[in-house]
């Protein structure tokens, strides 16, 4: 059995429907909620079990039938302001997964994300060396917990003390794809354009606050999901592995081109106007994201990445037009 923690979420979602495709045995650990519509992210492939979080210690301790965890539950929204909770969440709760796996020989992916490297003045390298950890400066709470637990886990390695046999962190980038439509603010930037471009209006980019930088130019690393799924398909199948890596193409692309692409898969001119950033976000944005990839390559991964065009146009046919857009 794989359990999925965050497994009725955006990622997890996905995931668990890949991997019950391929006839495993998924148990996810995860709130489906009383209000919205996030059970419907499992409506076409029901898992195995689901958990709830608060009974996941007494879940844990009874079943002895599980290979790996995939923890991807965590508070995700970068504007999240209770510390306390966060650091629970997605540390606290993280740390004690690690050690479980490791007291049981399981294996162990989680997701880390691309928030922790700040603002890319220190690159965005993967090197999960502590001096290389050490350097990253997140720009909001969220990053800085995720980025809390890295440093903990290359302590961990580090000091060679009793850790899982197999694993690894994702530093997830710019995700986007079906089964996000619960996730508010936080929802990727292709399923917003789409909706603006759809109500009859343009598709709305923030100006640029970085001297120099044209408005749309911006850019991010921006993945499907069905390569996200790939990767931690191949990491929970990988014979040897252990480390943090990268998740993204590799090839960072504007928020211009985006939109273009949102426009083209819909049919319709190209409209894009640009408004002021809030400033809620001056100060916490990321104008520039790229994936350095090759650690993850060298481990074996192959797979070719979908490109932002493909990806959109996948996206917005096959689910965000259709009556049913869920996968």
């Amino acid at each position: 059995m794989i359990l999925v923690t965050g497994g009725a979420g955006f990622i997890g979602s996905n995931l668990q429907a890949a991997l019950t495709a391929d006839g495993a045995e998924v148990a996810i650990a995860d709130w489906l909620g009383h209000e919205g519509q996030k059970w419907r992210n499992l409506q076409h492939h029901p898992p195995a079990q689901i958990v709830a979080p608060g009974q996941l210690a007494e879940f844990l301790d009874r079943d002895v039938r599980i290979t790996a965890i995939v923890h991807l539950g965590a508070i995700s929204e970068t504007t999240a302001t209770d510390a306390d909770l966060v650091w629970h969440t997605n540390v606290t709760l993280s740390q004690k997964l690690w050690r479980w796996c490791a007291e049981r020989r399981v294996r162990f992916i989680y997701a880390s994300s691309a928030a922790t490297y700040g603002n890319g003045e220190a690159g965005f390298d993967d090197d999960m060396s502590l001096p290389a950890l050490q350097s990253l400066r997140p720009l909001n709470l969220y990053g800085w917990s995720k980025h809390a637990f890295d440093l903990w886990v290359a302590r961990q390695v580090a000091e060679r003390a009793h850790n899982p046999p197999h694993w690894a962190g994702l530093k997830f980038f710019n995700v986007y794809g079906p089964n996000e439509y619960h996730k508010g603010g936080m929802i990727s930037v292709v399923k917003v354009k789409h909706d603006e471009v759809m109500a009859g209006g343009p598709a709305r980019l923030f100006k640029s606050t970085t001297p120099g930088l044209a408005d749309g130019a911006q850019k991010r690393d921006f993945i499907y999901i069905d390569d996200v799924v790939a990767a931690l398909k191949f990491l929970l199948a990988a014979h040897e592995v252990g480390g943090i890596f990268n998740l993204g193409t590799g090839t960072a692309r504007s928020y211009a081109e985006l939109a273009r692409a949102v426009c083209a898969a819909n049919g319709v001119p190209e409209r894009i106007t640009f408004i002021d950033m809030p400033a809620a976000l001056r100060g916490q944005y990321q104008s520039f994201t790229e994936a350095r990839m090759d650690r993850l390559r060298a481990l074996g991964f192959s797979h070719r990445f979908t490109t932002l065009e493909d990806g959109v146009a996948a996206y917005v046919q096959t689910y965000l037009r259709q009556a049913d857009p869920y996968r």
